[in-house]
């Protein structure tokens, strides 16, 4: 038998090493659930946080808009609530201010059920400790969502009840991306969003007369800040839009979506804790 030219085994070689490059290329579902995985893992950085936090605040102003269409009240806005709490019992409104003061309550209760979870999580060693509030917050959505649904037939008892839940997953929600991101995002409310942003542009347009960057008067803008704090403002825009519309053309089904949203994040991190018997 003939031997094979140098030049053709070559050939074949490469052919071979360039089949086997494209059999281990990551599919897309790899990709994705690479993804989703690093989202929620106890092992953060300042990238995972911010995404997490991006995805978070879509989420919120979907559920806070939606929330508003159903029971009449934006159930993120602490602030308000607190002053409105104050107005009404200055005027004798006392039934009132103390619903007030109960989805106050709600809402305290939220953020101090999710920061049990992570403590527990963490004293387990789980990968997941932070999708635990996450999905949670999917149940409950869809508890909302079930509740929605009979809110005409009991009106008085239910809508009550459904302010005081979306109260709850709200403070819920705030506190997953505050353990998560050293306080340096919100998600709920963008008053601390809005003021930041404010305080970095005041930066970005401020005329230095002083050139030198190491001068003690050089005003610098942190543009990261405002990236992060514009894309956060962003998102929560966009999911009260999209929640408004959701909730306009479908009730309270629009529900389902946002929370099955919230199980997919949470998936890959809890099912490494599930694999491992945590």
């Amino acid at each position: 038998m003939a031997n094979t030219p140098p030049s053709v085994m070559t050939q074949r070689s490469d052919s071979k090493s360039a089949g086997l490059a494209a059999s281990t290329k990551p599919s897309l579902a790899y990709l994705l659930h690479e993804f989703l995985h690093k989202l929620t893992s106890k092992h953060r950085t300042q990238r995972t946080n911010r995404q997490l936090g991006a995805v978070l605040a879509f989420v919120a102003g979907a559920v806070n808009a939606g929330g508003f269409l159903a029971v009449q009240r934006y159930t993120s806005h602490m602030t308000g609530i607190v002053s409105s709490a104050a107005d009404d019992f200055a005027l004798g409104n006392f039934t009132i201010a103390l619903a007030g003061l109960l989805s106050l309550a709600a809402f305290i209760c939220g953020a101090a059920t999710c920061a049990l979870l992570i403590n527990w999580g963490r004293r387990r060693g789980m990968h997941g400790k932070y999708a635990l509030a996450l999905l949670l917050e999917a149940v409950l959505l869809l508890v909302f969502g079930l509740v929605g649904a009979n809110l005409a037939a009991y009106v008085q008892l239910l809508v009550p009840a459904a302010v005081l839940l979306l109260c709850f997953i709200m403070g819920l929600q705030n506190a997953i991306v505050t353990k998560v991101s050293q306080a340096e995002i919100r998600t709920t409310h963008m008053t601390g969003v809005v003021t930041d942003l404010g305080i970095e542009l005041g930066r970005l347009i401020y005329w230095n007369r002083d050139k030198t960057v190491s001068s003690n008067h050089f005003v610098k803008a942190n543009r990261d800040k405002l990236f992060i704090h514009s894309t956060v403002l962003s998102l929560f825009f966009l999911g009260g839009l999209v929640g408004a519309l959701a909730f306009k053309s479908m009730g309270f089904v629009a529900t389902v979506p946002v929370a099955l949203l919230l199980v997919v994040m949470a998936a890959p991190s809890i099912g490494v804790d599930i694999r491992s018997g945590k």
